[in-house]
């Protein structure tokens, strides 16, 4: 695909600064960016962006003139996640149902489907309109996937559970595996039947490698337009809220409430019944033990304000030379007693 500058300037509704007429074949980042394509840049790398080889530069209203051809625009990220739309072409997939899938004669499908070979849908599920389900996708007894949903090869969504309209699942993630619920007596550990369901909202986001555990009894629920990243532990009867970002490696822990636009960073893990404030902020390998009140930013183990955190990790720096300190200070303590 091709289009001029000037063309783009139109579709994004930007500001041209340079000749409309100059060809753009892609988009990519700074530093890969070549003579025929359209890089992106903001603050802190306006400067960088200067010196890159690309035909022209996505920037941000205000950013002040440019050596380079150029496109203001509002929002600059946005506006890219739109051009790499437009410039990369749409996967293309035979319409219907793959005779090499499985579809079981009670199961309910919606018109525009696709479903691609060695997919099963099993007794009494439901397919909506527009679904893609990718080869190896299992959709369980029962389950529902809503409108314009997409699941990826080899998603599991297990008996019972809910996927809402417009959802993504990457490949290998389970939908609605069993909580993790045992008893144990005399060093017997007993298996807690897990009866409930899990519900994905719409525009949900499920990343590769997830696990969302059913609830024990009634639903585990991921909120509306929460997106979950890569190798992401939900426990059973967890409340997710809408629009969270929870980042890779993070286990949140049985019957946890988490309320809307929470970010957690890689590695954040919580115990489990507690309730996180909305509008927070968990940096990277967080340690949750207790409710966190609305509008928190925290980091560490135990979760400690971030600023705080910082100030005892640039003290951390000195300890070994406070040990030493205390050493001699004691050494010539240990003289003076002896006197």
């Amino acid at each position: 695909m091709k289009k001029t500058l000037g063309e783009i300037a139109e579709l994004l509704g930007g500001r041209l600064a340079g000749e409309g007429s100059i060809g753009i074949t892609g988009v990519t980042n700074i530093e890969e960016a070549g003579a025929s394509e359209m890089t992106f840049a903001v603050e802190p790398h306006l400067e960088e962006a200067k010196a890159c080889k690309a035909a022209a530069v996505l920037l941000p209203e205000g950013a002040g003139e440019f050596p380079l051809p150029a496109v203001y625009v509002a929002e600059p990220r946005a506006a890219f996640a739109r051009l790499l739309q437009i410039f990369t072409p749409e996967l293309e997939f035979p319409a219907g149902i793959s005779p090499q899938a499985y579809i079981a004669d009670t199961a309910e499908i919606g018109q525009h489907v696709t479903i691609l070979p060695f997919a099963v849908v099993d007794a009494h599920a439901t397919v909506a309109d527009g679904v893609t389900l990718y080869p190896h996708t299992y959709v369980g007894q029962y389950a529902e996937i809503g409108e314009d949903s997409l699941l990826y090869s080899n998603v599991t969504v297990r008996e019972h559970c809910r996927v809402g309209k417009r959802c993504i699942i990457h490949s290998s993630a389970v939908i609605g595996s069993d909580g993790f619920g045992f008893t144990t007596k005399d060093g017997v550990h007993t298996k807690v039947p897990q009866v409930g369901n899990v519900v994905l909202e719409d525009d949900v986001e499920i990343g590769a490698h997830d696990g969302i555990d059913r609830a024990t009894t009634g639903s585990t629920v991921i909120g509306k337009g929460t997106k979950i990243d890569n190798l992401v532990h939900i426990g059973h009867n967890c409340k997710i809220g809408p629009n969270n970002l929870i980042v890779a490696q993070t286990g949140i822990s049985g019957s946890t409430v988490v309320e809307h636009n929470v970010t957690f960073g890689g590695q954040v893990g919580t115990v489990g019944h507690i309730h996180i404030g909305a509008n927070s902020v968990f940096a990277a390998r967080t340690g949750i033990i207790g409710n966190m009140p609305e509008g928190v930013f925290c980091a560490g183990f135990p979760a400690q304000p971030h600023q705080e955190w910082l100030r005892m990790q640039a003290a951390m720096k000195h300890l070994p030379e406070l040990v030493k300190k205390l050493r001699t200070m004691e050494k010539k303590l240990a003289k003076y007693e002896e006197k």
